[in-house]
């Protein structure tokens, strides 16, 4: 766990204002009367271009800058401390690798009584004299700041942990900087607060998978990895798509070769050894060959088949052999254990005939290759291969041999919780005999996957990370692990294959090692808390239900008043005057689960797939960025795109700085909506869009456009539907933008001609109650709309309320010569002819 911990910095790679910066006494300056220390743990990000800037600046009494800065562009040392406006004499290197894999211990002493500043990098010393004394009050800052005049955001790509400082003998501050979230980092000393802007917690990247690339391509695709450049390989029909995790950028190359037909279930392989690429049909017993010089498969693959008897089978390169291996898998109701060779010299396929233990046909397995053969975990299978006979999960471990063609069993886990499959890679820890895998249930549709560590000898495993949402079919779904040696993050890939013809790829990262993700204990009880009180309060409220429904005594029929005053004493404030709050639906209560929804209509909020609210996850840009290309993506269907967003956004900034603006945001916010089951961000032929999946993702707007979109096929039940969306209040109430007054004024329309067209097929005598409903319906968008008050006053008529009638027109002049400034000029008896 020695490097799962710390305070990574954004840099170069991000706009000025989202760098990362770290003051280590944000409300005033740290005071020494006697010599003191500063140390830290430093190290730098690896897989940045730029290696530049500032990494820390102490001001001493707001007159003179200590500065410890990096510049690769230097010859000679690249370390180099800057006095004021001059360079010191103290510089020095250290090993390149070092920096990128390891941490370096880094300790400045202030001799106040010598001046002198002594910089020790590990053990070795660096010395300079300076200006101090006793009492001097310092600055201490890192990475970038706005600190008086001292600002600066040019920080090289690094992270820190450890920041001790000693005064004397004493140990006065210890930051660890272990937090995993929040913009404050705590002294285990004496509980001193410091402050970080736009932090980077390395604890947060090594248990939060963070999504890194999503798209989509035509076709059935297949993935595969090559561990030696960090490369993700897309294998779709009409292109290969090369995803760099070192660079975080994705190429894609059309093959010259002309469109590749990929069958559905369809496998690809990168061979380290003869760094080659494949691409395996087990149906056909064909192995294409991707040469990546000229961009073209050495075969195409006949198109017989559309969809594999071999699903989500096992499969790996042995150098022994020079020889593919592809075991188990599933089809036709059958599941499989057959193991398949294929030689890659002689392109013959056959059947190996095992000895040892025998492997219970399966799919949805873990392999992890070794030297000597490979390991193969757990499963869904049966006994006899028959998908009618007694399938069940399993969840042994055996070791495949590749020349002694034995399997080996080597333990069986007992799960008691919930069951689970593999994903189809396993990660192998040699030194520790350990594996890395990734499970998921496979009887759940909107599954997740969770990335577990287990022992090679004995039966155990943690979790480890958070989950990653994962949209599970069998034919239809595919997920892999892989594990990148130089960056040293894991990869996880899922592909969905939709109803029309096309494949979704979401890749996710995790820094390595990997740690649990677990809610600390006080926030565990406090949740417990909130659950107790919710539970006390929904009792409660039902008590009281039940006793108001108990004792509510019926309706007394409506009768001929006696004098305006009487009447006015049985009449509901329903019924008199427009209530300047939204309609109350009185049909029959439902119980709304707030899992997975996004509420356009009142306050803006969104709800992840534990039904927790995570609006508050939006910042001020990345709120309006999401709200601009939902709203486009649902109301035109084709999304937006980079030069409107810009228009729109950034418009006063150059092409450059809106493209990382946008880059940024969208990155932000794609962190968010992963939150969301199947709500993700893409770009589809130059328009970027929010998809989702309708049937796991509720959203209001679009419900309210299912209704408005064809009045002709108006009816009770889709009002009434209509109204219990608006009821949340006015459309995206707690925004404003200019963008979208447009929305809010066709919104407000739409719904006023929606009802007043269902009232206009309504025969008045029929159902003069429902259309009072509908009238004041119309008055929360438009209180001074004649039509409703002409209907509203019509059905009260109709029902004898005339009193009534006279009260909602007279109250509806009221509000007409306060919004316009004059009277209204129609009387009472000239409104209702």
């Amino acid at each position: 766990m020695a490097q799962s911990y710390g305070l990574g910095f954004s840099s170069h790679e991000t706009v000025q204002d989202k760098r990362t910066g770290f003051d280590l006494s944000p409300d005033k300056t740290l005071c020494f009367k006697n010599d003191f220390e500063i140390a830290f743990d430093f190290a730098f990000l690896p897989n940045h271009d730029n290696y530049f800037g500032y990494i820390f600046r102490l001001i001493d009494n707001d007159k003179q800058n200590i500065d410890l800065l990096y510049d690769r562009r230097l010859e000679g040392n690249h370390f180099k401390l800057v006095i004021g406006d001059k360079f010191s004499n103290i510089s020095f290197n250290i090993d390149e690798k070092k920096l990128l894999t390891g941490w370096t211990r880094l300790r400045l002493k202030f001799d106040l009584r010598n001046s002198m500043l002594t910089v020790f990098v590990n053990n070795t010393p660096y010395s300079q004299r300076i200006q101090v004394s006793k009492n001097d009050c310092f600055k201490i800052l890192f990475g970038s700041n706005d600190y008086l005049d001292f600002k600066t955001n040019d920080v090289p790509p690094m992270k820190l942990r450890n920041i001790t400082i000693i005064e004397g003998q004493k140990l006065t501050y210890n930051w660890l900087l272990n937090e995993g979230d929040g913009n404050t980092a705590r002294d285990e000393v004496n509980g001193s607060i410091a402050k970080v802007i736009n932090p980077l917690w390395i604890k947060k990247l090594h248990c939060i998978w963070q999504p890194v690339k999503s798209f989509t391509v035509n076709g059935p695709a297949s993935i595969a990895f090559n561990p030696d450049s960090e490369s993700v390989y897309i294998v779709s029909k009409d292109s290969l798509i090369n995803y760099s995790v070192t660079l975080s950028k994705t190429k894609s190359y059309g093959y010259n070769s002309g469109n590749q037909f990929l069958i559905r279930g369809n496998q690809s392989l990168y061979n380290t050894v003869l760094k080659k690429l494949y691409n395996i049909n087990t149906d056909r017993k064909q192995v294409a060959t991707f040469n990546f010089k000229i961009q073209t498969w050495d075969l195409k693959h006949n198109n017989l088949d559309f969809e594999t008897n071999y699903w989500h089978t096992n499969k790996f390169y042995h150098p022994a052999d020079s020889s593919l291996y592809v075991i188990g898998g599933y089809g036709q109701f059958f599941y499989k254990n057959e193991v398949q060779r294929y030689d890659i010299h002689s392109k013959i396929w056959d059947k190996i005939d095992v000895t040892g233990e025998t492997l219970v046909p399966r799919y949805l397995a873990a392999l992890g290759v070794t030297d000597k053969g490979a390991y193969i975990l757990g499963g869904y299978g049966s006994t006899t291969g028959q998908q009618i006979l007694n399938p069940r999960n399993l969840y042994d471990l055996l070791y495949f041999d590749v020349k002694a063609r034995t399997f080996k069993k080597i333990y069986e886990l007992n799960i008691k919780g919930e069951d689970f499959v593999f994903a189809n890679s396993m990660v192998i820890n040699k030194d520790q005999d350990s594996y890395y895998a990734l499970i998921f249930p496979k009887h759940k549709y909107n599954s997740r996957l969770q990335l577990i560590s287990g022992s090679l000898t004995k039966p155990e495993f943690k979790m480890l990370g958070n989950g990653i949402p994962y949209t599970f079919h069998d034919i239809s779904s595919y997920a892999d692990l892989f594990y990148c040696p130089l960056s040293k993050k894991f990869i996880a890939v899922t592909l969905f294959f939709n109803g029309k013809g096309q494949t979704r790829v979401n890749m996710y990262s995790l820094y390595s090692p990997p740690i649990a993700n677990e809610v600390p204990a006080a926030k565990a009880k406090s949740y417990m808390a909130y659950w107790l009180y919710g539970i006390i309060t929904l009792l409660i409220l039902l008590a009281a239900m039940v006793f108001y429904r108990r004792n509510r005594k019926p309706k007394t029929p409506a009768i001929a008043p006696e004098s305006h005053s009487a009447q006015l004493q049985t009449t509901t404030l329903a019924e008199v005057i427009v209530p300047p709050v939204l309609p109350v639906i009185e049909e029959e209560e439902e119980v709304t689960h707030n899992r997975n929804s996004i509420y356009l209509f009142g306050d803006l909020q969104l709800f992840d797939s534990e039904g927790t609210d995570i609006t508050r996850h939006l910042t001020p840009l990345t709120k309006e960025l999401f709200l601009i290309i939902i709203l486009y993506t649902i109301r035109w269907g084709r999304g937006i795109t980079s030069e409107k967003l810009k228009e729109i956004l950034w418009f006063d900034k150059s092409a450059e700085s809106a493209r990382n603006n946008r880059s940024v945001n969208i990155a932000k916010l794609k962190n968010v909506l992963d939150k969301v089951t199947s709500c993700q961000i893409t770009k589809e032929s130059g328009h970027w869009k929010i998809s989702i999946d309708p049937q796991v993702v509720k959203i209001d707007y679009k419900d309210y456009l299912d209704v408005v979109k064809d009045k002709r096929r108006l009816d009770k039940q889709k009002i009434s539907g209509l109204a219990k969306i608006i009821q949340r209040g006015n459309f995206l109430a707690d925004v404003e933008y200019e963008w979208l007054d447009t929305f809010k004024s066709e919104i407000s329309n739409e719904i006023i001609d929606t009802y007043l067209h269902f009232a206009s097929s309504i025969n008045i005598n029929d159902d003069p109650e429902f259309l009072i409903k509908l009238a004041n319906y119309i008055f929360y968008f438009d209180p001074v709309n004649e039509e409703a008050m002409v209907l509203k006053c019509k059905s009260l008529i109709i029902l004898g309320k005339h009193s009534i009638a006279k009260n909602a027109y007279d109250s509806f002049c009221k509000e007409y010569k306060t919004i316009y400034g004059e009277d209204y000029d129609k009387d009472f008896n000239t409104f209702l002819e």
